[in-house]
């Protein structure tokens, strides 16, 4: 098991920058793949960015690459999303997930522990 806690999300306008951050902790940091999603109104939750346990492969919405970055500090038991040139489609809850398997996959439904989420809005 792995207890997530996101910060880092607020209210800005379009075309700041924000970075979200997870704190990790439990099963051993390094041993797992790490995932980003966020869930906008009425709508499903959806893949944002990917990084493989030793950070040496990321995944990318074609919605966000470009403009976000994931990264994983393994020292600091951390995973974070650098968000720039935000735009307000990009309003959302911002998610961290662990999955436990070492192939990419984009699927909500198969990664293991959840964070709690964190709001960002991002005004036009």
């Amino acid at each position: 098991q792995v207890q997530l806690v996101e910060s880092g999300g607020g209210l800005v306008q379009a075309g700041d920058s924000l970075r979200l951050s997870c704190a990790a902790s439990g099963r051993t940091f390094s041993s797992y793949a790490m995932g980003w999603f966020r869930q906008a109104p009425g709508k499903e939750r959806a893949f944002v960015a990917r990084i493989s346990r030793t950070g040496s492969r990321l995944y990318y919405a074609d919605s966000v690459k470009g403009r976000f970055t994931i990264s994983r500090d393994n020292a600091k038991n951390t995973v974070y999303l650098q968000m720039n040139s935000l735009k307000p489609e990009d309003t959302a809850v911002y998610y961290c997930a662990a999955d436990f398997k070492t192939y990419y996959d984009s699927d909500p439904s198969s990664y293991n522990d959840w964070g709690q989420g964190t709001q960002v809005t991002v005004t036009s």
